[in-house]
């Protein structure tokens, strides 16, 4: 076990607490529509033309909506393992905030373990480690 610090991957994209992670999201406070990543410019809703939003704490549990792999090795600033090994993607939809949400599906499950309709929840896990710290990034775990 490292003593190095455990850092986000991507600041500000979701919090840290190993035992229950969230996304960090946007809520317009005119509207009630969500964003992620979080958005604090204006409301993209055509109907709404705020641009007051909230931090929000978006749904931990979604629905898997669709899934793909990702047989290519993505580009920079992506650090991906030597060699590169294909991964799962799964697009999640949170019922509370009516959106879907793309990201990467845990280490070890593959498209043939997933299904439309099945639960998932989102954990956080090691992407890399530098000299400086242990890099997590979050993604969705299916849920049995």
């Amino acid at each position: 076990m490292s003593n190095k610090p455990v850092q986000a991957a991507i600041d500000g994209w979701f919090t840290l607490n190993t035992d229950t992670p969230h996304l960090i999201g946007a809520c317009c406070d005119h509207c009630g529509t969500y964003y992620f990543p979080k958005t604090l410019s204006f409301c993209k809703n055509p109907a709404c033309d705020s641009s007051e939003f909230s931090e929000v704490e978006l749904s931990r549990r979604g629905k898997i909506w669709s899934y793909t792999n990702a047989c290519y090795k993505p580009p920079e600033p992506f650090v991906a393992e030597d060699p590169y090994v294909p991964y799962a993607i799964a697009a999640v939809e949170l019922e509370k905030e009516q959106m879907i949400i793309l990201g990467q599906v845990v280490k070890g499950v593959d498209v043939d373990q997933l299904k439309v309709g099945q639960s998932a929840e989102l954990v956080l896990e090691t992407l890399h480690e530098d000299d400086d710290a242990i890099k997590v990034t979050w993604k969705w775990q299916p849920v049995r």
